[in-house]
């Protein structure tokens, strides 16, 4: 059996720039692209927490170091500058490749800087 599961996100980063008339995808700092494991091309999905829309677009590179986050192209109007997103990367993996699965999560500052990456989501204060 293969099971699709999270391979890693980008945790409320705040979206630089939404640009409408840019060819369709989503510009992410370099830095972002290796800490999350997420390759220039690859299949993402945005969760829009600001507004609720989830969509799903490619991820390309933006300057390293940069901070840049812009949804472009027909998913710039599920997104504004300042909405903050959850970007998600999912894979397959087979029942053997699971006994050693953990996820990429990278947690970021309000400039979109990694403070934080781990394979674990912290527990919820009851």
């Amino acid at each position: 059996m293969q099971r699709t599961l999270l391979k890693s996100k980008l945790h409320r980063v705040r979206v630089t720039a939404s640009e409408l008339d840019y060819e369709g995808s989503c510009a992410i700092d370099e830095l972002l692209l290796e800490a999350a494991d997420i390759r220039e091309y690859e299949r993402i999905d945005i969760y829009n927490v600001n507004n609720g829309e989830r969509f799903s677009t490619y991820a390309i590179r933006a300057p390293r170091g940069s901070g840049t986050i812009s949804v472009n192209g027909a998913a710039a109007r599920r997104a504004a500058v300042g909405d903050v997103l959850i970007i998600a990367s999912y894979a397959v993996y087979n029942e053997v490749e699971l006994n050693a699965y953990a996820p990429r999560l990278v947690y970021v500052d309000g400039a979109n800087r990694a403070v934080r990456i781990g394979d674990r989501i912290p527990a919820q204060a009851a």
